[in-house]
């Protein structure tokens, strides 16, 4: 099977990430290493991955760098110059895995193909629940969970899985996977946008320029994502400009990239 690194940003929430780590390790098959990429966060972060490094079934890996807003972009860009396997998984820190997120990831990796998968909503009214008891299993009767018709796994829906020449508006950076030297080619993601928001998306259009294509992870690759407060998108139109000019004028490579980090 591909060898892979999974690589999640995280960034002052260690209850989420604690219910990430352990969803991990109850996976049918597991990354060769898992890369935090931590954009800044408080101490109690670094002791939760303290605590599972002790035991966790692969390398864990913390990359920190010092809290100066949201620079996510610049996070995952030394996390993933960091990645030692040809195969990245990208999943948010808010994310639960289904035990057989990584298998089918890698069961439907492919050359010249990055994957995109959807998710499953996890309310905010279970949260307390959730995070006292440190649940990690979900089906389609759970209480607490919207879009619950996204927790069939069914992979024999994969086989009209179809490729996308152009960006999805189904993307979501939450779940997706893509060839490590896809994403040095472009150079990765872009720091020169600012704030919150684009980042995947722009990256995932620069993979298109390039000829890369997208295919949807249907009824497979399921993840569950954990209710929080909604992101400041104070500089997202700045963002969206940034993004049309990347789609309209087909940019391939930006400056300030994962380069300054290989």
């Amino acid at each position: 099977m591909i060898e892979c690194s999974l690589v999640t940003p995280t960034y002052n929430w260690p209850n989420a990430l604690e219910l990430l780590l352990l969803s991990i390790k109850n996976q049918t098959v597991l990354p060769n290493e898992v890369i935090i990429a931590d954009d800044g966060s408080k101490p109690e972060t670094t002791e939760l991955i303290k605590k599972f490094q002790q035991n966790f079934p692969v390398p864990l890996i913390h990359i920190w760098h010092e809290d100066n807003g949201n620079q996510k972009p610049k996070i995952m860009n030394k996390a993933i110059a960091k990645a030692k396997y040809d195969y990245i998984i990208e999943i948010d820190g808010d994310i639960i895995m289904h035990p057989n997120f990584v298998e089918d990831h890698l069961n439907y990796a492919e050359k010249g193909v990055y994957l995109f998968g959807s998710r499953v909503n996890i309310q905010k009214s279970i949260l307390e629940t959730i995070f006292k008891d440190k649940k990690t299993s979900f089906n389609f009767f759970s209480k607490g969970i919207k879009k619950r018709g996204r927790t069939l796994r069914i992979p024999y829906f994969m086989n009209s899985a179809k490729l996308h020449d152009e960006r999805s508006s189904k993307l979501r950076g939450c779940n997706m996977s893509f060839w490590r030297e896809d994403f040095i080619k472009i150079n990765g993601f872009n720091e020169g946008l600012v704030g919150w928001g684009i980042d995947d998306s722009e990256m995932i259009q620069r993979l298109h320029n390039i000829g890369i294509k997208g295919k949807r992870l249907k009824n497979v690759g399921i993840a569950y994502h954990i209710y929080h407060k909604e992101q400041d998108k104070s500089h997202i139109e700045v963002n969206q400009i940034i993004e049309r000019e990347t789609t309209e004028k087909k940019i391939t490579f930006i400056e300030k990239g994962i380069n300054q980090y290989l």
